[in-house]
């Protein structure tokens, strides 16, 4: 149990013996974008984000932190969300679930994506285009999303296209910020097509620090997430109440890692850039008088 995670045996073989406890995947969200957004909000709102985060939150873990077989894994929480979906789940994180899908009429196909995406992450380590990188973020990002629109009762068509540029932009920022550790791992989200372009190779994402071609690289790729980020923040202005002061939270919080990435001088390798709370809470502040 050195990663922390929760355990249900001591030393696990498979993915049978193997469960993130629901405290676990709160302590994980310590300095992630929903943490701010949620402070921000009533107490049954909150619940209900809380509901989508631990699920989006244990899907990540499944594919990428469970023993054996991670496709198994997966597969047990898409057999999960269906009983959550039943009502019939006795598993604390599926049965929150469940409580919020009902109550907030959240559709399962954007639940489902969040599995989807996770199972092409055990597929696919690269891509070779950003359309294709950003057609993963389709399953991967956006799909929240929708998902905390459902909860506030405010999800549209023109709300959720403009909720998926900022998902997107949110998603792409924090890839940004996790190369050394994603390519560790074996995944490049990094475009083949913009490395081959840089001069920046497999082994320059593994260094102590950024190179002069990695580092233009990625200043590219923060300017779309930033290009991504500014057009979705439309959203802000459509909204109103919680709803309003919320999706300005994950806005905020988008726009001050990016500035903590070119404060690093796009750096992400010697140290990861992050934003503080007070730097997140001011970008906030922008966000909303915006």
């Amino acid at each position: 149990m050195s990663d922390g995670t929760v355990l249900v045996r001591e030393h696990p073989s498979s993915c049978e013996d193997w469960w993130p406890a629901p405290q676990e995947l709160l302590r994980r969200a310590r300095g992630e974008n929903f943490v701010v957004a949620s402070l921000l909000v009533g107490k049954r709102t909150a619940r209900h984000l809380r509901a989508v985060y631990l699920f989006a939150r244990l899907v990540d873990e499944c594919g990428d932190s469970a023993p054996g077989e991670r496709l198994l894994a997966l597969d047990r929480v898409e057999s999960e969300l269906n009983r959550a979906a039943s009502g019939s789940s006795r598993d604390p994180v599926f049965r929150e679930l469940g409580e919020t899908m009902r109550e907030c009429e959240l559709p399962r196909s954007a639940l489902a994506r969040l599995i989807e995406a996770n199972r092409e992450d055990q597929r696919r380590p690269e891509y070779e285009t950003y359309d294709e990188l950003l057609a993963y973020c389709d399953l991967s990002a956006n799909p929240v999303g929708e998902l905390v629109l459902h909860v506030f009762g405010a999800a549209t068509p023109a709300r959720i296209a403009l909720s998926n540029s900022v998902c997107t932009a949110l998603q792409l920022i924090e890839h940004w910020q996790d190369v050394r550790e994603d390519a560790l791992h074996g995944r490049i989200y990094l475009p083949g097509e913009d490395r081959r372009r840089f001069g920046v190779e497999r082994l320059d994402l593994v260094q102590d620090r950024a190179g002069e071609p990695l580092r233009r690289l990625l200043e590219l790729e923060a300017h779309r997430a930033a290009e991504l980020l500014s057009d979705g923040a439309r959203l802000v202005a459509t909204l109103s109440g919680r709803a309003r002061l919320a999706v300005a939270g994950y806005v905020g919080g988008g726009h001050a890692t990016l500035a903590a990435i070119e404060r690093a001088g796009y750096d992400v390798l010697a140290a990861v850039p992050r934003a503080s709370k007070l730097q997140r809470t001011i970008a906030t502040g922008r966000v909303l008088a915006t």
